[in-house]
């Protein structure tokens, strides 16, 4: 967990408010260097209103979506068309968190980042960087909103975690955050309890 792939760099994160400005110049940014683009949106019902409001700001861009709700073929079509370099923003739900590496791709925007778990901040932001480029996180937040104690910590270890390996870092701070629950007592699932605490500990 602490051992970084080869040639891998450390992805500059960046915590910001809502901005349409911002947004524009990020993906012009990369899309001008020859790079691709992940805006995570998270809400199936809305997401189709994000790539029009996308589409309004770059005509010559080609933006797309998916998510989960969508058939399979189709995921795959976009996705294999995403991998081509022939679509330059996808805007996606947390699908992508566990997808295929996209050298091009060193730019992630993920909206309402403060409604992500730890992990799943971690792993979509690990979807960026695979090429030899500098990539960047942004993780946005809305204007005018109080941060719960637990949505501030995630994103702060977010933040801080930048360098190459940190997924024990990040693990870690997520027991902390979240508790680690009971090893032992009557609230653990399974059928441990009927095996003897001898053959538990070393199942343990």
């Amino acid at each position: 967990l602490q051992t970084p792939p080869l040639l891998r760099r450390p992805i500059y994160t960046h915590v910001r408010f809502y901005d349409d400005g911002l947004i524009k110049s990020v993906i012009d940014f990369e899309v001008g260097r020859g790079g691709q683009v992940y805006f995570i949106h998270n809400d199936i019902q809305t997401i189709e209103g994000v790539v029009v409001r996308l589409r309004s700001f770059f005509s010559g861009f080609s933006v797309e979506y998916i998510h989960g709700q969508e058939l399979s073929n189709k995921i795959e079509y976009k996705m294999s068309m995403f991998l081509s370099g022939k679509i330059d923003v996808l805007v996606c739900t947390s699908i992508i968190e566990s997808g295929i590496d996209v050298p091009s791709a060193n730019c992630i925007i993920i909206n309402n980042s403060h409604l992500f778990g730890l992990s799943q901040l971690y792993q979509m932001r690990g979807r960026v960087g695979r090429g030899g480029l500098q990539a960047h996180a942004y993780l946005l937040i809305p204007k005018n909103i109080s941060l719960s104690k637990k949505a501030y910590k995630r994103i702060k270890t977010i933040e801080e975690n930048t360098s190459l390996g940190p997924g024990y870092n990040v693990a870690f701070s997520d027991m902390e955050i979240r508790g680690s629950d009971n090893l032992f007592g009557y609230k653990q699932s399974g059928g441990s309890g009927a095996v003897g605490y001898e053959m538990y500990a070393q199942l343990v």
